[in-house]
């Protein structure tokens, strides 16, 4: 009796627990559209494992989002705002269980090289923009996964994106280098113009900042070969912060342009901000006519003379303020190129700024050198020291929806799907990467949609566009991570830090977040994935070749060299197609067909047997033709002619048409034409186009032998002489 009540006991508690688990295990219709249930049920083993690697990469996280928010031109702290919200979103909606989402290095390149041109880099306008930006890119991506066209990405083929990311590395790098020695570099149309401006300025390298950033980098080499496990850029970014703060690397004051005693520098001042001022009124003149614009548009129509004409005003307007930006970008760069020693002057008159090595005899300088970091209406920021990250705003981003600027759209819509696809791959390349350790099946449209979703949550809360990063999901495997819930707690993390640790990261040196970008995207640099798709197809490698170079040539417009790239590989596999590999075949001495030509056999007198290895599609018709032709007219005495068909994987209506017409002519020749090994997709075309009829039943075999075995038969039927043919079967060797 006990025993059987022990044993009624168990059943009820293993019913319990079957019971359990079926209202832990999500349905999957919901699972469809909240894909996280999967991670249930979920127990405390896999939370503590989540807990531990979502700490260890928001350690990593931190520093690095705000080196890749300066990347993307924003304000260091934009890189948390980044680092939160979209973290989690695309965790808990995307496919991937262990992949790491935010600021990375090549969208954040991508996004200042769009943005650059449209406005200064930090401005109020280019942070809208970025923003904006971000909305663009969510949507994209968001779109691309809810209708299921994630294979659009195929489109940038894998050499592609090799030659764009080394390119893309080399360039990220070395715009880092000016942060890393302590001098300024100008930003216009021509990165290595950029670039040379700054090698020119070598001699004028601040020495604590270059110690700073080495200093960074020896500490996170160092711990990257010896303590792998420990977090390295944290370490480097702790050290070198309170060394920061107890030296007093940061050094700042304010001047006006009287104060400066050198009168080139003081011309281009005055110039440039009496420019500042003439663009703030044509930029006011502009929307003024912008807002009667609407209205006229609504009272008189969009073709109205009025309508036109103050179109063309406002045209002109802008085409005014682009000149004027254009020439002050210039002045900019020639401004802050400059070196100054400061002068106290007496009886507590302001200080007098001249140029390093011109302070007259008998005046003593401070002991520092200068320069003038941004300049405006009435004053001056001038640096003697270290740049550092400076304050950062305490608490949570605002949330909105960010403004729209319609006559940006046009403009930032062809770089949004640039950044998408680029992003996305980049997201999707790390998650199977990820995945072929984990065997997790991944769906590419539901990371599509974790991505836009990102995206699209981020831009409410005041983010530039994210992706998928290598570097942290590397860190998040290795730390253990489970499930997506460590991405969760990595964005809390992030949270912790805006609401209470801001204050501690002002003394951070910008040239530590330089040193952080450098060794980030040391890794992306591999030129053996080049030479590997080289010798894999001298296609690829040109592809891949050129992409590098375009995208070096047209930097900072970083679109145009991967547009270019992926615009070369698919002309170059449409050239491949055009003209496919085309096989007159003999008989083997172990029986199989194989091409005449390369195998020195003789050919066939009596068949002529034509193998066509590729697509047949309007690009190549014409090529298939005249192959075909080719052949028939170097064997004037062949009554048949066998058409391999096993490599023709596509007929389209071209196809289609030039397939009539051979068979057509052919037979008006006197030549019987046969088919063989064509596949369903060819015979369902055939068939729906009448072409299967016309040619009949009677010459279209499954196997390129049957065909030969019925050739042979008519010609028997028919009293043709085939002794000679080179293609009859060979007899079957019986053994016994």
């Amino acid at each position: 009796m006990i025993a059987h009540l022990t044993v009624a006991g168990a059943d009820r508690s293993v019913a319990a627990s079957k019971s359990s688990v079926t209202l832990m295990t999500p349905n999957p219709i919901l699972r469809r559209f909240l894909p996280f249930l999967r991670w249930l049920p979920y127990s405390a083993g896999s939370f503590q494992a989540d807990f531990l690697a979502g700490l260890t990469v928001a350690l990593v996280l931190v520093p690095q989002s705000m080196a890749y928010a300066q990347l993307a031109g924003m304000p260091a702290y934009y890189g948390l705002y980044a680092a939160f919200l979209p973290v989690i979103v695309a965790a808990l909606w995307g496919s991937s269980n262990q992949l790491g989402t935010g600021p990375v290095a090549v969208v954040s390149l991508l996004t200042a090289s769009a943005l650059t041109p449209l406005a200064a880099a930090g401005s109020d306008a280019f942070i809208a923009l970025a923003i904006m930006l971000a909305l663009l890119v969510g949507v994209v991506q968001l779109v691309l996964g809810v209708f299921k066209l994630g294979v659009i990405v195929n489109f940038l083929s894998h050499p592609v994106i090799v030659g764009f990311t080394n390119a893309a590395a080399m360039i990220i790098g070395l715009s880092q280098v000016n942060k890393l020695i302590g001098v300024p570099m100008g930003r216009s149309e021509h990165f290595v113009e950029d670039i040379w401006g700054v090698a020119k300025m070598v001699g004028d390298t601040h020495l604590p900042t270059l110690a700073m950033g080495a200093t960074a980098i020896a500490i996170m080499w160092v711990i990257r070969k010896k303590a792998p496990k420990l977090p390295g850029v944290l370490i480097a970014v702790a050290v070198t912060t309170i060394a920061s703060w107890l030296i007093g690397f940061e050094r700042n004051a304010t001047a006006t342009i009287e104060q400066v005693a050198e009168p080139e520098a003081r011309a281009l001042l005055t110039e440039f901000v009496r420019t500042e001022a003439r663009i703030k009124e044509i930029s006011d003149q502009i929307a003024t006519r912008a807002t009667e614009l609407s209205r006229l548009r609504k009272d008189r129509g969009e073709l109205s003379h009025e309508v036109v004409t103050l179109k063309y005003e406002a045209d002109l307007l802008r085409v005014q303020v682009k000149d004027r930006e254009d020439e002050n970008r210039r002045r900019n760069r020639a401004i802050r190129s400059f070196v100054f020693e400061r002068v106290a002057a007496p009886d507590g008159q302001a200080h007098e700024l001249y140029a390093e090595g011109k302070v007259p005899a008998g005046k003593v300088a401070d002991g520092h050198r200068w320069r003038i970091v941004r300049a405006a209406q009435g004053s001056m920021k001038l640096s003697g020291g270290g740049e550092v990250v400076g304050k950062v705003p305490e608490g949570l981003p605002s949330v909105g929806v960010p403004a729209m600027s319609w006559d940006m759209l046009g403009s930032l819509l062809s770089a949004a799907i640039v950044i998408s696809l680029v992003g996305f791959m980049e997201a999707i390349s790390i998650a199977k990467a990820i995945a072929a350790k984990t065997k997790q099946k991944i769906d590419p449209n539901q990371e599509l949609i974790g991505q836009g979703l990102a995206n699209l949550v981020g831009c409410l809360t005041q983010s530039f566009p994210v992706s998928g990063s290598f570097s942290r999901s590397a860190v998040n495997i290795n730390a253990g991570a489970k499930t997506g819930m460590s991405s969760v707690f990595t964005g809390l993390f992030v949270l912790l830090t805006l609401l209470f640790l801001t204050p501690l990261l002002y003394h951070l040196p910008q040239a530590v977040l330089a040193a952080v970008i450098i060794m980030a995207v040391i890794g992306l640099i591999n030129f053996e994935a080049i030479k590997h798709a080289w010798k894999a197809s001298r296609h690829d490698g040109i592809a891949a070749v050129a992409t590098f170079v375009a995208t070096l040539a047209f930097a900072p417009h970083l679109d145009s060299g991967i547009m270019i790239g992926a615009g070369l590989a698919i002309g170059l596999y449409l050239y491949r197609t055009m003209s496919p590999r085309v096989a007159i075949l003999g008989r083997h001495a172990d029986g199989s067909l194989r091409d005449a030509a390369i195998n020195n056999l003789p050919a066939s007198d009596f068949v002529t047997a034509v193998r066509f290895d590729g697509r047949l599609y309007f690009a190549n018709v014409s090529f298939f033709e005249d192959a075909i032709l080719e052949a028939v007219a170097a064997n004037p005495k062949a009554p048949y002619l066998l058409v391999v068909g096993n490599g023709i994987n596509e007929l389209d209506a071209s196809g289609e048409e030039v397939m009539h017409h051979l068979v057509e002519r052919l037979r008006g020749n006197g030549v019987t034409v046969v088919f063989s090994g064509l596949k369903k997709q060819v015979i369902d075309v055939m068939r729906a186009t009448g072409l299967f009829d016309y040619i009949s039943q009677q010459h279209i075999f499954a196997t390129a032998d049957m065909a030969l075995a019925a050739i042979h038969a008519w010609a028997a039927e028919r009293g043709q002489d085939d002794s000679a043919s080179s293609l009859l079967p060979l007899p079957v060797k019986r053994f016994g």
